[in-house]
């Protein structure tokens, strides 16, 4: 996605955030300490910083930015993908206040929020729960992981990608005991299967989940194109674990977050979106632009879960957020 090529380059500051639980969050930071200060919010859920490439979108001559990897994902310890980790340490409110203490450590008053994916539902639950802390918004690829949403993904889209759905429902019929297509939901049989005390099985689903991972994001690519961080077992099994949880439970966002959208109404939003996103439909950034009148949205007609043009109007969108703050 990052038109540079990724140096492995080192951030200004890093370190790792005591949380509760036992966990640990890596962290770091780039750019001017005077800055504006910006908090990233990498996708998933299960996902890394990977090289820190979201550091070319923004200027950082002017900007304070601040990342880190989620609970669970990555440099942060224990690994959601250690089956021992429990489940009940991954909730939206645990991930809001591990972001709370990251900016009560770095001294920050407010920031702005710049999500991409799950990032963006992220961003907004912990907006909607701290609307004073934060000075705007720049959300890419929207999703708000609704329940819809989370339907939409992993059955409806297989309308689509037929071949692919079936095998993917195969999986789930032959080793969960009681998910049949149709009747049950795929993602609780898959975070079930996720759940599993046989590592075999825990691997296989995580395999299974993977590839369709890779299907629902490849519309207009020929083949399907597979990830290679899934040749990593353990960010692979994270990610999954991860996913499935946490789309099961539908973000952990009751009442949904468009409905609390009164409560960031008056901060600043740019989002960006591609027309062909078949696995997040622009539906949810159209529906949360409506519902928010400090939004602006841009649609990119040619461009999916990304693309070289979003990428271009996710950095615009950056400078034009500095600049408006600044």
């Amino acid at each position: 996605m990052s038109g540079h090529h990724d140096k492995p380059a080192m951030p200004d500051v890093s370190g790792m955030l005591p949380l509760d639980d036992g966990h640990q969050m890596y962290w770091e930071q780039w750019g001017n300490p005077d800055g504006q200060p910006v908090m990233y919010l990498h996708g998933g859920p299960g996902g890394t910083l990977g090289a820190s490439g979201y550091r070319h979108r923004w200027d950082l001559g002017r900007t304070r930015l601040v990342a880190f990897e989620q609970r669970g994902c990555g440099r942060s310890t224990p690994s959601a993908a250690n089956p021992l980790v429990p489940l009940l340490d991954f909730t939206m409110a645990k991930l809001i206040s591990d972001i709370e203490r990251l900016r009560r450590s770095l001294g920050i008053k407010q920031w702005v929020l710049n999500g991409v994916s799950w990032g963006s539902t992220l961003a907004l639950s912990y907006a909607q729960a701290h609307p004073e802390r934060v000075s705007g918004l720049v959300l890419f690829a929207v999703t708000s992981t609704s329940e819809a949403e989370v339907r939409w993904i992993t059955e409806t889209v297989g309308a689509v990608f037929p071949e692919a759905w079936d095998e993917f429902a195969s999986f789930a019929e032959i080793h969960h005991p009681s998910y049949t297509r149709g009747s049950g939901r795929i993602v609780k049989a898959y975070a079930d299967l996720l759940a599993s005390p046989y590592g075999q099985l825990r691997d296989a689903a995580s395999q299974a989940w993977a590839l369709w991972e890779d299907t629902h994001v490849s519309l207009g690519r020929d083949p399907v194109v597979r990830d290679p961080r899934w040749d990593d077992a353990r960010f692979r099994q994270a990610f999954a674990r991860l996913t499935t949880h946490f789309w099961s439970h539908a973000g952990f966002n009751d009442p949904p977050l468009l409905e609390r959208m009164d409560r960031v109404e008056h901060l600043p939003g740019l989002l960006v979106h591609g027309r062909q996103d078949v696995s997040g439909p622009l539906r949810t950034a159209w529906e949360l632009h409506r519902r928010w009148p400090g939004s602006q949205l841009v649609i990119c007609e040619h461009d999916g879960h990304g693309g070289e043009q979003m990428t271009a109007h996710w950095e615009s969108a950056n400078n034009t957020m500095l600049d408006r703050l600044s």
